[in-house]
C-alpha cells in the first residue's frame, strides 16, 4: 500500500513539473555562413539604424503585461549592390545590452532578407526593448531596412503590429 502511495506521489509530481523551454532567439541562424572581412580602407558608407521592439507589452494595467514574438527584419532592398550588417545588438527597457548576433560583419546580398527571432518565452528585453544596427553599403547604394514584426495569438485571438527602423547616424 505505501509503495502504491508514493508511486503516485512521484508521478504526480513529475508530471506537475513545468518543462523549461529552451529559448531559441540566441542562435537562431548560422551567421557564420554570412561573415565576411571588410577593408578598414574600403570607400563604403558607414550608417547606424534604432529599431524599436516589445517583446512584452501592456494589457489591462501598467501591472500586467502580454508576451509577443518578435521578428527582426533586416532586408538589402538594392537589387545590384551586396550590403554588409556590421552589428546587431538588442537592448532592453533600461537601455542595457541583452545580446550581440555577431562578431564580424556580415553581408546580404541584393534583396537577400535575415532575420533576427525573439521567442515568446524571452522577455529579457521587455516593454521597451531594442536594437542597434551598424552596416556599411556602396556609395549610391539604398540604405538596409530594418523593420520589426511584434505578433502573438491567443485561441482564436491574435494581435500584430510592425516598426520600422530609423537612421541616427
Amino acid at each position: 500500500m505505501k509503495k502504491g502511495i508514493v508511486f503516485i506521489l512521484v508521478s504526480f509530481i513529475l508530471i506537475s513539473c513545468d518543462e523549461q523551454k529552451e529559448v531559441s532567439s540566441i542562435n537562431v541562424e548560422n551567421w557564420s555562413k554570412r561573415m565576411t572581412k571588410i577593408s578598414t580602407k574600403d570607400s563604403l558608407q558607414y550608417g547606424k539604424s534604432y529599431l524599436s521592439t516589445y517583446s512584452q507589452i501592456y494589457s489591462l494595467s501598467e501591472h500586467k503585461t502580454h508576451n509577443l514574438t518578435v521578428m527582426v527584419s533586416m532586408r538589402n532592398i538594392s537589387d545590384l549592390d551586396t550590403i554588409y550588417i556590421l552589428k546587431a545588438e538588442y537592448f532592453d527597457t533600461h537601455g542595457t545590452s541583452v545580446r550581440k548576433y555577431f562578431d564580424s560583419p556580415i553581408y546580404l546580398a541584393p534583396l537577400e532578407t535575415a532575420e533576427i527571432i525573439i521567442d515568446e518565452i524571452d522577455i529579457a528585453g521587455g516593454t521597451g526593448s531594442n536594437f542597434i544596427f551598424e552596416w556599411k553599403i556602396p556609395k549610391n547604394t539604398p540604405e538596409p531596412l530594418f523593420e520589426g514584426i511584434m505578433t502573438s495569438t491567443m485561441g482564436k485571438q491574435g494581435l500584430s503590429f510592425t516598426t520600422e527602423a530609423k537612421r541616427i547616424k
